[in-house]
């Protein structure tokens, strides 16, 4: 920390006025009362008796006080800069109280601040903890009820023996499901996953994407279709791996909360600045106002006991994000409770 400080003379100047006018005319009413003196030698002395007694008051005052103050500002920046505040350290040392005042004010305003943040984070980190808690005690307890059935005697039938290994399968399939996500999004979040930028046809991504799910939606009779039919290409660019998974886990979504012998509609429209934007629409149940800005968190569901029914990693729309974000465009989600939902992501049009 500099020890440089901003020297104010105001304070001094006043003072060293007032002591100047009370001693010149104190001194004056003496010597016209003890020396009768003429009047032109009498303000000559007064002149020159109250130059040097404001000067010396001056450079007194100035010293005393601002040694006075210094050393009190002083404890004040040794005290706070251990707090660890390197915005405020690196200030010099001021004793204008003004520019004080605004300092520590912006320092107090700065760490309330901070430590509101770190509230937010504290109670993120307690939900996520939460969260992945319970997404892997689900499956893990699952393996472990049917392995242990199996080793109390059950594994002599061949019958209960393969359905149970069966199911201790999907349990194992599902927690390195979960694992994989997690993989993933932290990848993404710290900036470990390079992306593969080229330029592919998105049209031809979402197809695959039908293709891949036909199967899942026809057990709801959800009907998965574009919104008109794409003769030509449509070529962007983007990390195509990547943004398949993002059609993927948008459109697992929209037949995961859809409603039966409902529909799942893509449509790709131009926008300006060489963008496409690509919208993933369903006339399922819909989402709730005060859900839609937490949407794309870590392991946040709307309908918790609903949405682990139907499995998944609760991670889906966070890496959404997350791979979206990593292209430098954007996602956007609009939805109407009982009128389905819809969400779009933009992309860099290939020219």
């Amino acid at each position: 920390m500099s020890i440089t400080f901003k020297k104010t003379y105001r304070f001094a100047v006043k003072s060293a006025l007032y002591v100047t006018l009370f001693s010149t005319a104190f001194v004056g009413l003496l010597i016209s009362i003890f020396f009768k003196a003429g009047n032109q030698e009498l303000i000559r002395f007064c002149m020159i008796f109250a130059f040097c007694v404001a000067i010396f008051s001056f450079f007194v005052l100035q010293y005393r006080v601002e040694r006075f103050i210094y050393r009190r500002v002083k404890k004040i920046y040794d005290d706070v800069s251990l707090l660890e505040s390197s915005s405020f350290r690196k200030q010099p040392i001021t004793t204008d109280m003004a520019t004080l005042t605004r300092q520590v004010k912006k320092f107090a305003t700065d760490k309330k601040l901070e430590i509101e943040t770190l509230k937010i984070r504290e109670e993120y980190r307690r939900e996520f903890l939460g969260n992945v808690s319970h997404e892997l005690k689900t499956p893990l307890f699952t393996v472990q009820g049917y392995l242990l059935t199996l080793l109390d005697g059950a594994m002599n039938d061949k019958t209960i023996r393969k359905k149970y290994l069966q199911r201790a399968e999907k349990g194992v399939e599902r927690l390195i499901y979960i694992v994989q996500d997690l993989d993933m999004i932290t990848k993404l979040e710290v900036g470990d996953l390079n992306l593969m930028t080229t330029k592919f046809d998105i049209v031809e991504v979402v197809q695959n994407v039908f293709d891949l799910l036909e199967m899942k939606a026809s057990e709801k009779n959800i009907m998965l279709m574009f919104d008109m039919k794409y003769i030509k290409a449509i070529e962007v660019f983007g990390d195509r791996e990547k943004i398949q998974q993002v059609v993927m886990n948008l459109m697992v979504n929209s037949i995961k909360y859809g409603k039966e012998d409902g529909t799942t509609e893509v449509s790709i429209e131009d926008l300006v600045n060489n963008k496409v934007i690509v919208r993933v629409m369903d006339n399922g149940e819909g989402i709730e106002k005060q859900h839609i800005p937490r949407l794309f968190e870590r392991f946040y569901r709307v309908d918790k006991s609903g949405a682990r029914s139907e499995g998944g990693s609760g991670l889906g729309l966070a890496i959404v994000k997350h791979i979206i974000e990593a292209h430098d465009e954007k996602i956007y989600v609009e939805s109407k409770v009982n009128v389905g939902s819809e969400f779009s992501f933009t992309l860099e049009k290939a020219k």
